[in-house]
């Protein structure tokens, strides 16, 4: 099995960081290609950067036919409408990923994430995949996307600090991490906090592979049916 692993910023060392993040998750057989756009905002930390790095994320996807699913390595889930409108096959956000199995692990989660200005569409997010419900809170722990590349960064303790005020004052039972950035991070807060703190690209790629060993395939009907060609042809 082949997965497709995209980080749509254009940081080389967080897609390093997530590739390894994907292939510590997968199975044996399971090849994990990791890539990003070459023109894309550095980090995405809000609506303007996901707009931007749309066009990139969908070029990537057009150009590969052999990956038998997608995973979409950003928590805003960026493009991903957009993404399974390109291709029958399945195509993951790693914050839906996340969230979907938090539900199914505790009453109720808390997300926390990098910066304030990525709050609302996180909760957006979550009121589309209604599962808004189910999330107590989603904090800023006021870690910038890029920090968590910086070595000698305090970046890890203060995204525990807030964790452990999610778990006090949320009443949180687990914790999704609201960063791909944060991959590295999840087995480490896990043991330190005593609850299940879930990273979403391990999420999406043991996903992935349930949706590929069953044969499931994106639907062509209503929303995601594709594009007309002419239009294929205008955004590759």
């Amino acid at each position: 099995m082949r997965l497709l692993v995209i980080n749509p910023n254009s940081t080389a060392s967080m897609t390093r960081k997530i590739g390894a993040a994907a292939g510590t998750a997968a199975s044996p057989g399971t090849e994990i290609i990791a890539v990003n756009p070459a023109k894309s905002p550095v980090s995405i930390e809000g609506y303007y950067d996901e707009a931007m790095s749309v066009p990139g994320l969908l070029g990537l996807i057009q150009q590969d036919t052999e990956a038998d699913a997608i995973i979409i390595a950003c928590f805003d889930d960026t493009g991903l409408d957009a993404a399974r409108c390109l291709t029958d096959r399945p195509v993951i956000g790693i914050g839906e990923a996340a969230y979907h199995f938090a539900s199914m692990l505790a009453n109720k989660f808390s997300v926390v994430t990098t910066l304030a200005r990525s709050v609302p569409a996180l909760e957006h997010n979550l009121h589309r995949y209604g599962l808004a419900t189910r999330c107590v809170r989603v904090r800023s722990s006021e870690v910038a996307v890029l920090e968590l590349e910086m070595e000698g960064s305090d970046a890890c303790n203060r995204i525990s600090d807030e964790i452990g005020r999610a778990v006090s004052e949320d009443r949180a039972e687990a914790i999704v991490l609201g960063c791909a950035g944060m991959a590295d991070l999840a087995g480490m807060l896990q043991a330190r906090h005593g609850l299940p703190v879930l990273d979403g690209v391990s999420c999406a790629v043991r996903l992935a592979e349930a949706m590929v060993g069953l044969g499931l395939r994106t639907s062509r009907k209503g929303g995601y049916a594709p594009p007309p060609r002419p239009k294929l042809l205008a955004a590759g």
